[in-house]
């Protein structure tokens, strides 16, 4: 996905602005892949398994399983755009607006949040999860919230938009309890539904408009009564 991603956020490869996005995205997923793959691999060692399901019926302890979790963490924070990681998400939505609703609202920026959910019952107690998780769910949340209020770009809000709603999962999802596990599962059904479809209407008032700009859209009620029925709902 980030190979994929990296060719589709440069899809405009005469843009300047579009190349320099897909590279930035690429170094900082890749970067945060490759430390969750070193993660990963001192787990197998300490925990004696490759399974997930073994490491979470017998979880190892110490300080290289803390170690090993951090680099987990990190990985995960990058793939799902997490505070001080969030900046690479805005810039990809150089990407044509159906790669932005599906690479970079449902699936793409979830899987660091999947391992999270998967790791978070057996792990959240220990070291410094729960500090590492909430704090960068909570300042992603913030951050993202004030960018997406701050842009008059549609997509880009919705995009800031994605890092404030990351940052909830990551909070409901990391804290390992049932009930925030239960929620965040919901949400992140919820959030890949309404976000994928909010992109898409997007890129048909971007088509039909010739426009992003919310300051210029006016009357897309009455023009477009399909879409914005969609979009409301």
């Amino acid at each position: 996905t980030s190979i994929t991603s990296f060719f589709l956020i440069g899809f405009d490869d005469t843009n300047p602005k579009a190349r320099a996005a897909a590279t930035r995205s690429f170094l900082v997923t890749g970067a945060g892949g490759l430390a969750m793959l070193a993660g990963f691999i001192i787990l197998t060692i300490t925990g004696d398994t490759t399974t997930i399901s073994g490491l979470i019926a017998d979880p190892p302890t110490g300080t290289l399983t803390n170690v090993a979790l951090v680099l987990v963490l990190l990985g995960a924070f990058t793939k799902s755009a997490q505070f001080p990681f969030h900046f690479w998400l805005p810039g990809a939505m150089a990407a044509p607006t159906p790669v932005s609703a599906y690479l970079h609202s449902a699936t793409m920026v979830k899987a660091g949040l999947v391992v999270v959910a998967l790791f978070a019952p057996s792990f959240a107690a220990d070291g410094l999860w729960r500090e590492f998780v909430v704090g960068a769910g909570l300042a992603s949340l913030f951050v993202g919230g004030v960018g997406a209020m701050r842009q008059q770009d549609a997509k880009l809000a919705l995009a800031q938009g994605t890092v404030s709603q990351l940052g909830f999962l990551m909070v409901l999802l990391g804290l390992g309890t049932p009930e925030t596990t239960y929620a965040g599962v919901a949400m992140l059904v919820a959030h890949a539904l309404f976000k994928a479809s909010l992109f898409l209407t997007i890129g048909v008032v971007d088509h039909e408009a010739g426009t992003r700009d919310m300051r210029r859209l006016r009357g897309l009620l009455r023009a477009l009564p399909v879409v914005a029925a969609t979009m409301i709902v």
